[in-house]
């Protein structure tokens, strides 16, 4: 097993420690945030040290490095500590649940972080540092670029351009072979039927609440 150590303290964090370590061949030595955030010098139980100092306590010789991080700023937070991890000479790891579908040949750049059920198929392509939460499917020959965040349940189609720096909230559906430009946002429920060009967002509303209260309903 090789010893990794995890950038967060945030419920991200936790979550990458709990899956690392039931669900991977990696072991999670200990943790890392910037100075001004460190509270305490433990971790769930490991060392907590400032990033700053981390390659005294942890050389990137004999450590790997993974970024735990949410979609803040657009994926720019986990980008940022991403390229600070590989100054510091880091190597970036990810996570492949075993419990998602993959097929051989499958190209997944470092720092993923790619959790149970994704259905991922077959000439589909994953860049670095892109998050993909449970309940996925990615489509044949589908392109996921750098720093992109998936939430539950998306549907990506076949032949999928998804640009770098991309969130895609929940339930949305893609149809096959459109392309989504740089930083774009996608809210949850929408459905993209046609190529979007960079920065746009598709917010669809939400269900609006009735003016009838529950306890005035006949049936449910």
């Amino acid at each position: 097993m090789q010893d990794i150590v995890i950038f967060g303290t945030g419920d991200i964090a936790e979550l990458a420690d709990f899956y690392f370590t039931h669900d991977s061949s990696f072991n999670v030595a200990g943790f890392t945030v910037d100075a001004a955030y460190v509270e305490s010098d433990i971790f769930l139980g490991r060392p907590l040290v400032p990033f700053e100092q981390v390659t005294e306590r942890f050389p990137p010789e004999r450590y790997g490095f993974f970024v735990a991080v949410a979609y803040a700023r657009l994926n720019g937070l986990r980008a940022e500590r991403v390229t600070a991890a590989r100054a510091q000479g880091y190597r970036l790891v990810s996570y492949v649940s075993s419990r998602a579908t993959t097929f051989a040949g499958l190209e997944i750049g470092e720092n993923c972080f790619i959790l149970e059920d994704n259905t991922i198929q077959p000439f589909a392509r994953i860049g670095d540092n892109v998050t993909l939460w449970s309940g996925n499917h990615i489509g044949h020959h589908s392109r996921i670029a750098d720093d992109v965040f998936i939430a539950s349940h998306a549907v990506i189609s076949g032949g999928v351009t998804i640009g770098r720096g991309s969130f895609i909230g929940v339930n949305v559906t893609i149809r096959d072979h459109v392309t989504l430009g740089q930083k774009c946002v996608i809210g949850a429920g929408a459905l993209v039927l046609e190529d979007q060009p960079d920065f746009s967002v598709a917010a669809p509303r939400g269900t609006e609440r009735s003016p009838v209260p529950s306890t005035r309903l006949r049936r449910i």
